[in-house]
């Protein structure tokens, strides 16, 4: 039975050492590169309690996630594995640690690969870790990569 490995993408050098720890270790089995749109992504304030939602702004987050989806391939045919192993590509909009969580369920993903951005002290207790809440939340392995 082939692996299904999941891969969120964010466009940061950690996420792309995560994606070729991906293709350099499950070479043949199917790599799906996720990229997860905020979906506040366009929404402005006028900070007295209104707002507006600016649909192109959400738009070009979306067209950014697929620019990534596309040089996931490059890099994975760079690294001459698209004769064997099988590469999707995904955009999604949502919390980012929710919507990995809840991609991987649907979608039968048997290993997330994920990037990690270092932070540590008061800004990773203030800001959260995505990579944290994935690792323990998930019902498959996570491997973390720096």
């Amino acid at each position: 039975m082939a692996t299904h490995v999941l891969v969120p993408l964010d466009g940061s050098p950690q996420s792309w050492a995560a994606f070729d720890h991906a293709v350099s270790n499950y070479d043949g089995e199917t790599i799906t590169a996720l990229h997860i749109v905020d979906p506040m992504e366009g929404v402005y304030s006028d900070y007295g309690g209104g707002g507006y939602y600016d649909a192109q702004v959400h738009e070009r987050a979306v067209e950014r996630g697929e620019g990534l989806g596309e040089q996931a391939r490059e890099r994975a045919d760079d690294a001459e594995v698209l004769e064997t192993t099988v590469l999707e590509t995904a955009v999604e909009t949502g919390p980012p640690a929710r919507t990995i969580l809840e991609y991987a369920d649907e979608n039968d993903v048997d290993h997330i690969v994920m990037g990690s951005h270092g932070r540590s002290g008061v800004a990773r207790f203030l800001l959260g870790s995505v990579a944290e809440t994935v690792t323990r939340r998930a019902t498959v392995p996570v491997t973390i990569v720096r």
